[in-house]
């Protein structure tokens, strides 16, 4: 995926990949000064052999790199600084609770109210509140923040954009629909970030019911039964007490994990479909649930959301 946002003197391309060779030719495309590498996780699996040779594919980004180019990456990933000693540039580093160029420690959930960290950069350390959910998306602030002070943007500039940044649609965006709280989270998973957003929205307090409608996650190989099993239980640890599952053999598997985990079988849907499940998600929920919608794109779990929209009213 190469997607391009730009100002006329800036701009920003997002590279992805679920195959080797992938970010190779994105980088040759882009040719870029700056390089950003977040972090490495057991995502796309099903078409590599493991984790390491995931590293691998990712590690193509610091191809085609002169001594004049950055690279900003993330200290808290070993497989992504174990990859990084023979880059030509300059290096900056970012991470959560670890020796870096900016770093944050005492990272606090407030649950739909975001997260607080103490950010440590070459120019101080100030407190810093993020609307964004999850321990994930600090590491993302504080990689922006990386690029931004390279760039010789003040502190307090930094700050403000921090502060006033306000998540994406389908990317964990709050949407308040009829006295029900969702999280809409459809632009895709997989089993890091699903159990990150699990466990953020464990801090929330005043609500009803905890739901979790989740989409299946695809890419997953051979490990997709166990990785949805350990998601299941997760959910059920994180508190939420209504589970929808939707799609085939790993969504029953995310089921399973959660009544393992304690869960009553009454509490447990599965759906095999979006659509199916965007037909009775109204007759599911009520005033008060805490809905947190998620799952891999080709699931489409926007459908339901934009079912409970039009159902029920902003």
């Amino acid at each position: 995926m190469l997607e391009l946002r730009h100002r006329p003197e800036v701009a920003v391309v997002e590279l992805g990949m679920n195959h080797p060779g992938e970010i190779r030719s994105l980088v040759e495309i882009a040719e870029p000064e700056v390089r950003v590498w977040t972090n490495v996780a057991p995502v796309h699996s099903a078409f590599f052999e493991s984790v390491e040779a995931i590293a691998d594919a990712k590690a193509e980004i610091l191809e085609g790199a002169t001594s004049a180019t950055l690279l900003i990456a993330n200290a808290s990933d070993l497989r992504v600084m174990a990859r990084t000693s023979k880059f030509p540039g300059d290096i900056a580093t970012f991470g959560i609770e670890t020796d870096a160029e900016v770093s944050a420690t005492s990272v606090k959930s407030l649950g739909l109210k975001g997260m607080t960290a103490k950010m440590h950069t070459p120019v101080g350390s100030v407190d810093v509140r993020t609307s964004l959910l999850g321990e994930g998306n600090v590491a993302n602030v504080l990689a922006a923040v990386s690029i931004a002070l390279r760039f010789q943007v003040p502190l307090d500039v930094v700050l403000a954009g921090v502060t006033n940044f306000i998540a994406q649609a389908k990317r964990g965006n709050i949407v308040h629909v009829n006295g029900i709280t969702v999280v809409d989270d459809t632009y895709n998973s997989n089993p890091v970030a699903l159990k990150q957003v699990l466990q953020t929205l464990s801090f929330e307090t005043g609500c009803g019911r905890r739901v979790a409608i989740l989409g299946e996650m695809l890419e997953l190989g051979e490990h997709a039964i166990s990785l949805h099993e350990s998601c299941g239980r997760a959910a059920v640890e994180s508190g939420f007490d209504r589970i929808i599952a939707v799609g085939g053999i790993s969504a029953q598997a995310l089921a399973d994990g959660a009544m393992a985990a304690g869960l009553l079988a009454t509490s447990v849907t599965v759906l095999p479909t979006s659509q199916e499940a965007a037909q009775k998600i109204s007759q599911i929920v009520q005033k008060k649930d805490l809905v947190l919608v998620k799952g891999s794109r080709g699931i489409r779990m926007d459908q339901i959301v934009d079912r409970l929209k039009a159902e029920l009213g902003n």
